[in-house]
């Protein structure tokens, strides 16, 4: 092992692009902070979800994305968030890097990128970014300077090579899951928007109802035809709202218990939540407003991160800045997530001119939707039923496949397990 400064074998580059688009910059993709945060690699297959805006050709030239780099957060409001990497894991021919983040392009003769990803994942390295970032209270930052003194801990090239192909694999696999629970909730969510939006559910031959020339009646709330028979009211009809709460932050034996504890900053944007930051004990919740979950009640992030939505997947209490959906019909929870979806819209629309900034219980019940006989939302539910069963066991795979990644980071680093 060998020890260096980063900028001894590797250029860092600060980005200062923002997600504006100017007339006198030319067009690009912009990999911001949260697709840094978020992935432990960026691929092609991502290039469409990047935001739009420009660069000016300075900042293309240093920051354009390259197989082999490393990016990682520079500047966040607390000491936790910066400093976590990516690999970038291909060629990009107009993507570059957001602001608040930097890129570090290995010298390839003495450093592997993917070693590097690997090692800044490491608590060592970490706890370098905490005890040397700058700032207090609102935002926090790391220097150039403290940048390019990283200290690097290195094996030869070619055991960084094999250690960081340990650590590659595991993350395609993850990222092959995270791709299939896509596509699998995209088919799922096809067919409500077929059969629940555009009104083409299976009438009794078996045909497109709206198509088919299904009766339909204008509904003098929502201001526009439904099918016949169908109601309008709000999401309360088919599910209960119920609030969340935290126990003390004074009383320890609330604290570090067995049942998550979730709150908006745990959502990482999956469809089954199974993990959390924080745990409480059982006296923790018999001591705050919040129930313990069951599996497949909707979550709503009503601050902070407004609109997120989660299904629970393993029983879970929340905090008060969030809001409980649990379905009177626990079998129809994929009805109800989906429909929770077109509520979040609603609510977004309605304030249109102002900021979307948190969701109170009247926002839910004075919101009006569409909801359709509960026979035909049964049916839909044994249709996709499936496809949710998949989403979540590809989930629970990818956190054990995070949690091993997790446990041979230090190892591997430490010399204690070897790979051939």
């Amino acid at each position: 092992m060998k020890k260096y400064k980063l900028d001894e074998i590797a250029i860092v580059e600060i980005s200062g692009v923002d997600k504006k688009t100017k007339d006198n910059e030319i067009p690009v993709r912009l990999c911001n902070f949260t697709d840094v945060y978020h992935n432990w690699a960026i691929t092609k297959e991502m290039t469409d979800s990047f935001l739009k805006a420009s660069a000016n050709q300075k900042e293309i030239n240093t920051l354009s994305l390259k197989k082999g780099q490393v990016a990682f957060t520079k500047d966040s409001e607390t000491r936790d968030d910066i400093g976590i990497p990516t690999y970038i894991a291909d060629d990009f021919e107009n993507v570059v890097l957001g602001y608040h983040t930097a890129l570090i392009t290995p010298d390839k003769s003495k450093l592997s990128g993917k070693y590097l990803n690997a090692f800044m994942n490491t608590r060592y390295i970490q706890k370098y970014f905490e005890n040397n970032a700058s700032g207090s209270g609102q935002r926090y930052t790391l220097s150039t300077e403290t940048l390019n003194a990283i200290p690097v801990i290195a094996p030869d090239l070619q055991t960084q090579e094999k250690i960081g192909d340990v650590f590659s694999n595991i993350d395609k696999k993850i990222a092959l899951n995270r791709h299939m629970n896509a596509k699998l909730e995209q088919m799922a969510k096809r067919l409500y928007d077929h059969w629940f939006v555009q009104f083409d559910f299976p009438n009794e031959d078996g045909k497109p109802y709206k198509a088919s020339g299904g009766k339909m009646e204008y509904n003098e709330v929502l201001k526009r035809e439904i099918p016949a028979g169908w109601e309008v009211k709000n999401v309360c009809t088919i599910a209960n709202i119920l609030p969340g709460g935290t126990p003390s932050k004074a009383n320890c034996d609330f604290w570090n218990g067995e049942l998550p504890f979730f709150g908006p900053t745990d959502y990482e944007g999956n469809v089954f939540q199974l993990h959390t930051a924080e745990k409480i004990t059982a006296l923790g919740l018999s001591k705050c407003a919040s129930l313990l979950f069951e599996e497949n009640t909707i979550i709503i992030t009503a601050r902070g991160s407004v609109g997120k939505l989660i299904i629970v997947g393993t029983p879970m209490a929340m905090n008060q800045s969030c809001y409980a959906l649990r379905a009177k019909d626990i079998t129809t929870y994929e009805y109800l997530y989906f429909l929770t979806i077109q509520l979040i819209e609603s609510l977004k629309v309605k304030s249109t001119g102002s900021v979307f900034k948190s969701i109170i219980t009247s926002d839910i019940e004075n919101s009006m939707l569409v909801i359709p006989p509960m026979e035909l939302i049964k049916k839909y539910c044994g249709k996709v039923s499936s496809l949710f069963s998949s989403i979540k066991l590809n989930t629970q795979e990818t956190q054990k496949l995070t949690a091993l990644r997790d446990r041979l980071l230090p190892l591997l680093m430490n010399g204690q397990v070897e790979v051939d």
